[in-house]
């Protein structure tokens, strides 16, 4: 991972624009290749980002002429461009630099489940049916390059479904899922794979972000899988 504290102005463009002024920030560039760049607020949520798989090209800041940073051209350093495989480009112009390391993190051994979670991926692994008729457990916990995905199941037609796990849906769920989905489907054993996230509450912009990645939402009810609470017996 390396670590860049820089003033910089970032510009945006693909499915909408953004822009963010000249101003001191982190930009974090991962082993996979994504970049990210953060403010000193907004907890661990980037201002900006790409995703992984992107490249980076890293250039003088005179040999691009979109490379005119308002007033603070003059100390510039270099331009990022980031670039994803639809086009989309993140462009980072860079002054001055107050900090710049590179860091070996490893292979992270993953996010341990609470308690709830953890049980909900064994119930829904013991329940394929929650999904659909004609469901089948292939392997829970199912390794790729970057992680393990929660559940691979296969469907009534027989093709392959990733399933995410969360206790609280929200946007790093779907963009996890997506990658996990990227890895899978360059596998010519594996593709089509096609993705399901599964959550007791999935937060509206992680719904409306899941559905521009075809990935399929399921509100699950954690009670009614651990046979506390049975629709049959409600009055109301």
């Amino acid at each position: 991972m390396r670590l860049l504290i820089a003033r910089c102005q970032v510009d945006y463009a693909g499915r909408l624009t953004a822009h963010l002024p000249m101003a001191t920030r982190l930009i974090m560039v991962k082993a996979d290749g994504s970049v990210s760049i953060h403010a000193d607020d907004r907890a661990y949520k980037p201002l900006n980002w790409m995703s992984a798989p992107c490249t980076l090209t890293v250039t003088p800041p005179l040999a691009d002429v979109e490379a005119v940073v308002e007033a603070w051209e003059s100390e510039l350093t270099e331009v990022w461009e980031v670039r994803n495989k639809d086009g989309d480009t993140l462009q980072i112009a860079i002054g001055e630099v107050f900090h710049d390391s590179a860091h070996e993190l490893g292979i992270d051994p993953g996010l341990q489940k609470d308690g709830v979670e953890a049980h909900l991926q064994a119930l829904l692994a013991e329940n394929p049916a929650t999904f659909g008729h004609g469901w089948t457990l292939v392997q829970r916990e199912y390794l790729t390059p970057i992680g393990p995905v929660d559940l691979l199941f296969r469907d009534d037609s027989g093709a392959y479904v990733a399933v995410e796990v969360k206790r609280r849906g929200e946007i790093d769920g779907v963009e996890q899922l997506t990658r996990y989905l990227e890895l899978m489907n360059a596998d010519p054993l594996l593709a089509p794979v096609r993705g399901v996230f599964a959550a007791q509450q999935i937060k509206p912009q992680a719904k409306t972000l899941a559905g521009t990645r075809a990935i399929e939402c399921l509100l699950v009810d954690y009670n009614a899988l651990r046979g506390l609470d049975h629709s049959e017996d409600r009055l109301f």
